[in-house]
């Protein structure tokens, strides 16, 4: 029998055994077979222990798998008003409802009900934010390492910092699929311009990268302290082990003030960037979607409303009548 991670013991106290032995099932499943990463397996988690505390209540009787496979819609609507009525936002709902769908086609694949129930159930809608491009200016000081020379660091980790934003400007990654390279992932100057990344879901693409930035990395190589070798990370803390999202989310917010940047000007921001200022300059979508490693159009779209927004200011501040 397989025992419960102790992370969902608090999800078993508010349900039957038999659906506590199904959610860690569940989770596993979610983990090794779906690849999901641990931080949604968390917030599925999560959301499905708060559903199932909430029906507890709202039935006055623990769920159980039959009871569970005999929910109504009028059950999901009463928990997510009780949610909404605690201040939880759109997104969460939305979450908090896939979660509860993943679970309930578990169940249903492994012959153990149907909740067709939550199928009936709308998702809340959500209103839509435009992601925060940096200007094209500021974008390529984040990458000068001279922008750092008064700061009390060494003149490596001014380098590795400056390589690591060029890297997100320059090919459009996440912070951890860049942190995530490895050094033989990354090619000589000169000896390619392509990189292999694994990015969500363990999925790998690849990405072109510029010379230039090719050389920003080399540059921090040369006079790195620590070994780098080939199978392990290209990009190492001040102690040489794998470097954190946060030390560069750091490095960023310190320059964004002398930079008189917003607040959302951050790492993920060099990757908004990448994606608008491709479009702006004619770049097809499709393409763009691959470069982003998004697994639906409908994502990168989201960076044509941003490029109609930036047309429209220039009209309203450019044309005589506006």
């Amino acid at each position: 029998m397989v025992k419960p991670a102790p992370e969902l013991l608090p999800a078993l106290a508010c349900a039957a055994p038999d659906v506590g032995r199904q959610i860690v099932r569940w989770l596993a499943h979610l983990r090794t077979e779906r690849r999901l990463s641990p931080k949604t397996c968390e917030a599925y988690e999560r959301d499905v222990r708060q559903c199932l505390a909430f029906l507890g209540e709202h039935w006055g009787e623990l769920a159980t798998l039959k009871r569970f496979a005999a929910l109504e819609a009028s059950d999901i609507r009463a928990f997510m008003a009780a949610r909404r009525a605690d201040d939880v936002g759109g997104r969460s709902l939305m979450r908090a409802l896939a979660g509860l769908r993943s679970f309930a086609r578990f169940l249903e694949r492994e012959g153990l009900g149907k909740a067709g129930a939550l199928g009936a159930v709308r998702a809340p809608k959500v209103g839509k934010s435009l992601p925060k491009p940096i200007q094209v200016s500021a974008a390529k000081r984040f990458a000068d390492a001279s922008e750092r020379a008064g700061e009390d660091r060494e003149p490596w980790i001014w380098a590795r910092d400056a390589a690591v934003m060029a890297l997100l400007y320059g090919s459009g990654l996440r912070i951890s699929e860049a942190l995530g390279l490895r050094r033989r992932d990354v090619p000589q100057p000169g000896a390619g311009d392509v990189l292999v990344v694994t990015g969500k879901g363990n999925k790998t693409r690849m990405v072109p990268v510029l010379q230039n930035v090719l050389a920003l990395i080399q540059e921090y190589v040369a006079i790195c302290p620590h070994s780098l070798p080939p199978e392990g990370p290209i990009f190492v803390g001040a102690r040489g082990g794998p470097l954190r999202a946060r030390i560069i989310q750091l490095v960023m917010a310190r320059m964004r003030g002398a930079l008189g940047l917003p607040d959302s000007a951050t790492p993920h921001a060099l990757r908004h960037s990448f994606a608008t200022h491709l479009l702006s300059r004619g770049g097809d979508l499709r393409a763009i979607q691959e470069l982003l490693g998004h697994a639906s159009l409908s994502t990168t779209q989201i960076y044509t409303g941003i490029d109609s927004e930036r047309l429209l200011e220039v009209y309203s501040t450019a044309h005589p009548r506006a």
